[in-house]
């Protein structure tokens, strides 16, 4: 019964802690897009469809190099072919 002192302030100051956080992230504006992240991976980059001498002088131009891993042949029953 006694680690009811420490118990009781310690879920206390926990739970406090958590509004805390909490009502902090709702005046941070936290919440206030929870659509748009999901929208803007619908929709292409604008600046990776320029060319890179249009871009802005500050942004480097984006990377367009091959992908240098092998590429798979066929499909799973060619794969398993002895």
């Amino acid at each position: 019964m006694s680690i009811l002192v420490y118990l009781l302030p310690a879920a206390l100051f926990l739970g406090l802690l958590a509004l805390a956080a909490f009502l902090w992230s709702i005046r941070s504006g936290q919440y206030d897009d929870l659509d748009g992240a999901a929208q803007r991976i619908l929709f292409d980059d604008p600046e990776a469809a320029r060319p890179p001498d249009q871009l802005p002088p500050d942004r480097p131009p984006p990377d367009r190099t091959p992908d240098p891993r092998p590429q798979r042949q066929g499909g799973p029953a060619e794969r398993h072919k002895a």
